[in-house]
């Protein structure tokens, strides 16, 4: 089942809790992504405004976002490109193997069928990639939900387009069956219980299922 159409983040304007969240996942981001030069970066469920992105501008390399809508300013931009739609019409065009960092932040609750589109990311990632996720957790829930419809401090559409909330136990076993390995998921609670961010990286070639056991022969 594919997402919904909805609003892109951001195209209203961002709230103050809203651009406390964006500041908080841009430091993971930061803290966490591959240490290079140039990077081909993926940022699924970017934004009107292609908040992480743009951040990320003075880095060689394609800049690609995707959502349903992005302001016309940043389509003229010849440093990104952008597919409008669906996080999981538009994953499925890209070629495998070809970014070195996904970005999912705070888009994977929007998606009915996590697990396909996890396994997109691990198609699309090169060996040595790496998967950065950002999900609210059912403590966050909380939080979120009065922030929109009682104080309206989130935006309430944002909300009522969740689908899921995630803890450890919810988002691991989800990575697994997406074809990432154990040992290459990482997870931890951030913004104070209120997220959960994922470090999942796609091993090098070299040590990569069968070329284990042929290297070892």
């Amino acid at each position: 089942m594919e997402m919904a159409k909805r609003d892109p983040y951001g195209r209203h304007g961002l709230t103050w809790v809203d651009r406390v969240g964006v500041f908080l996942s841009r430091r993971a981001i930061l803290k966490h992504m591959p240490r290079a030069h140039e990077l081909d970066i993926l940022d699924l469920g970017c934004g009107y405004r292609a908040s992480h992105l743009t951040s990320l501008r003075d880095i060689r390399g394609r800049l690609v976002g995707i959502d349903f809508q992005i302001c016309p300013e940043l389509k003229g931009d010849s440093r990104f490109s952008f597919l409008e739609g669906s996080v999981e019409q538009g994953i499925v065009k890209l070629e495998a193997e070809s970014f070195d960092l996904v970005l999912f932040i705070s888009a994977l609750e929007h998606v009915w069928e996590p697990v396909q589109v996890l396994g997109e990311c691990q198609r699309v990632m090169r060996p040595g990639g790496v998967l950065l996720v950002n999900v609210p957790t059912w403590r966050g829930k909380v939080f979120l939900e009065v922030s929109a419809f009682k104080l309206g401090t989130s935006p309430k559409a944002e909300m009522d387009d969740h689908k899921m909330y995630y803890d450890k136990r919810d988002l691991w076993p989800l990575l697994v069956r997406a074809g990432f390995r154990p040992s290459d998921i990482v997870l931890r609670y951030h913004k104070f219980g209120l997220n959960l961010f994922a470090v999942v990286r796609k091993p090098p070639r070299n040590l990569q299922g069968d070329e284990i056991v042929a290297e070892s022969r």
